[in-house]
């Protein structure tokens, strides 16, 4: 691959992380024949390099299992999920492809009520909706008015016939319970249990990477640095004029007519803090100078999570680690009074990975998991070092507000009574009664003592959000305007999850791939 740009000459366009949202802006700019420098933290990774245990339809074999080489989790990333709870390692993809590496393949939208909620112009329902359509190559309803059929990222659904056990058992028992049965989640509107979409092609994982970069790592005008940190975004005034990049144990500059951070929810607002913008005190105390006072880091969101697990019968254990982890959700509204609809998200686990040790080793525990799909309580990224190769820490504070905990209590008595269902009994070895003793009796006891249950026990889902927020100029919880331009700078965006208002009420790869899609548009015409 040849370089278009240098050090000196420069590049039209520098984006600072090539996950979900940085593929997609790099390799659309890459097409409209811009020069295009791509940074990467992680290791430079094409689609032959990973290792084919990340491609399994079960992501838990390999975080799970035995590490695998390369190294594609950001390691020593550690937070707390609860202040309730001591920190534990926090999953970040770490490579190109960035966590599309590493999750779930979940391919879900988020309702298009959240971007009402966003309340903010140009990024309405109609203005989101053509560019998750744009992004998809939907296998079944490709046809239709709401989907694409030629996009970057496959997305496939499991048939029935494929399905787990606890697939099953869910779906079951949804119906049992009333819930309705609406089969493409991805529809406008659509409410109840359905099957999951999955990025995935001839059940193999397809990333960012695969999708968007491969394709183009020929081109002449893009060059992608990977096992580079970005240290600081460097300005000349508070116009953005390029970065700072420490490899190897030697520092370079690069040099672009715009920079844009697309290093995810818990780097990108690390990179602004480090180039002196953030909240002016924090960074003072770190020896930072600050060129600009904003709320960098504040409003972190990620979905609580509550298992019910499942030891299941020789029959009803899947048979091989490989087997898809999960195929069928639910999304539904809570019974608490003015709860947003939706605020809820049950999930079926083939393998409960809220009780694992190894994915090899434990394949006959199930489970079904409840999530607090719209969350109230915001937690940091905190920097503790201005030295790029150390991790901030995560404070995820999550369950910290009456609201959240009155709603996921609601969710859990909910989860509790699917595990209650026919279809459950059927395939589990000893009643979810006894498997969950502890979360029974919590529920059975008390407010207080199921709010305590909750928050020692709570996972996250690896969705965070929020951290460089997106919003009026006037709002003093803004980072960004919208068009992802970083307040009171010039040429400098940031783009990816962390300008969500909220963590949406869904996984939020695809949400991610979309932003970089439509911010394509708004940027490329600029270069």
């Amino acid at each position: 691959m040849s370089i278009a740009g240098s050090p000196t000459m420069g590049w039209d366009l520098i984006v600072v992380g090539a996950g979900s949202s940085g593929c997609a802006l790099a390799a659309r700019a890459t097409e409209a024949g811009k020069s295009v420098l791509l940074i990467e933290a992680g290791p430079n990774l094409t689609s032959r390099d990973l290792p084919e245990v990340w491609r399994s339809p079960n992501p838990w074999r390999a975080l799970l299992g035995a590490p695998a080489e390369p190294v594609i989790v950001w390691p020593h990333l550690m937070a707390t999920r609860t202040d309730a709870q001591a920190p534990a390692l926090y999953w970040r993809g770490f490579g190109t492809g960035g966590s599309s590496l590493i999750n779930g393949q979940i391919a879900i939208r988020p309702p298009m009520d959240d971007f009402e909620d966003w309340g903010l112009e140009g990024w309405r329902p109609a203005d989101v909706l053509p560019y998750f359509s744009k992004l998809e190559s939907d296998v079944e309803y490709g046809d239709g008015a709401n989907h694409g059929s030629r996009g970057p990222i496959p997305i496939f659904r499991t048939h029935r016939d494929d399905w787990g056990s606890v697939d099953l058992a869910l779906a079951q028992a949804s119906e049992d319970l009333g819930i309705p049965w609406a089969d493409d989640v991805n529809e406008p509107g659509v409410v109840g249990a359905s099957r999951y979409p999955i990025n995935s092609r001839d059940r193999s994982r397809i990333s960012s990477n695969d999708g968007y970069l491969e394709p183009l790592r020929g081109a002449e005008n893009l060059t992608i640095l990977g096992d580079t940190l970005v240290d600081r975004v460097l300005f000349e005034g508070t116009s953005a004029v390029g970065v700072r990049t420490v490899s190897g144990g030697s520092a370079k500059e690069y040099r672009a007519g715009t920079v844009v951070l697309s290093a995810g929810a818990i780097h990108s607002p690390t990179i602004l803090m480090r180039s002196g913008i953030g909240v002016a005190h924090r960074l003072r105390d770190l020896g930072i100078d600050c060129l600009l006072n904003l709320p960098v880091g504040e409003g972190l969101q990620d979905h609580p999570m509550i298992g019910l697990s499942m030891q299941l019968t020789p029959e009803a254990a899947i048979k091989h680690p490989d087997e898809r982890h999960t195929n069928v959700t639910i999304r539904t509204t809570s019974n608490v009074q003015g709860a947003p609809p939706m605020d809820l998200q049950f999930v079926s686990m083939n393998q409960n990975v809220l009780a694992m040790e190894s994915a090899d080793t434990n394949i006959s525990r199930g489970g079904f998991g409840v999530w607090l799909n719209r969350t109230t309580s915001r937690g940091q990224v905190i920097m503790n070092s201005p030295d790029p190769a150390e991790q901030p820490f995560v404070r995820e504070n999550m369950l910290s507000t009456r609201d959240d905990l009155s709603r996921l209590r609601e969710g859990v008595k909910t989860l509790i009574e699917l595990g209650r269902q026919p279809g459950v009994k059927s395939i589990c070895a000893e009643p979810v009664e006894v498997t969950n003793r502890d979360l029974l009796d919590a529920a059975a006891s008390s407010e207080a003592a199921l709010n305590e249950y909750i928050r020692m026990t709570a996972a996250d889902t690896q969705h965070a959000s929020g951290t460089c927020r997106i919003g009026r100029e006037v709002d003093p919880r803004t980072v960004v305007d919208t068009d992802c331009a970083v307040l009171g700078t010039q040429n400098l965006h940031v783009v990816d999850a962390s300008i969500f208002p909220f963590v949406p009420r869904a996984n939020t790869h695809l949400a991610s791939v979309m932003v970089g899609e439509l911010m394509a548009d708004r940027i490329i015409p600029t270069l």
